[in-house]
């Protein structure tokens, strides 16, 4: 069976992506499915609200899973990334926005930082010549 073009594009992408490139599609994936979720919670269509916390609840447990615990921010992003999962599962047990409205923003921040530092990692500043 022959494999859609699109979709082996969009294989071949993720393949050759950089880590620090994957990490900040994961974060701005998560962050568009929170607010597609915040949408679909006023439009009251529940189905695609559940859906669309489900899939941020995934990449953040992926990126939760993934952690190098060699490093001690480690452990301040896995508690972050569970603090984040709880804050998705009350949204959508209690159907309210507020916990998305509490933590959309940190996502963001998150995706920012993570972006800035590999932008610094791939280009670093040439060090002065020690005299």
């Amino acid at each position: 069976m022959q494999k859609n073009p699109y979709q082996a594009y969009k294989q071949q992408s993720v393949m050759t992506m950089t880590q620090g490139e994957m990490l900040n599609k994961l974060y701005e994936e998560a962050a568009k499915q929170l607010s597609f979720a915040e949408v679909y919670m006023k439009d009251k269509d529940y189905t695609k609200t559940n859906d669309a916390l489900q899939r941020a609840q995934r990449i953040l447990n992926h990126l939760r899973a993934t952690l190098n615990f060699d490093y001690d921010i480690s452990n301040n992003l896995a508690a972050l990334y569970e603090f984040f999962v709880s804050k998705i599962i009350e949204a959508n047990v209690k159907k309210k926005p507020e916990p998305i409205r509490e933590i959309l923003p940190m996502v963001k921040e998150l995706q920012e930082a993570f972006a800035q530092a590999d932008k610094q990692a791939r280009n670093p500043k040439p060090q002065a010549p020690a005299n």
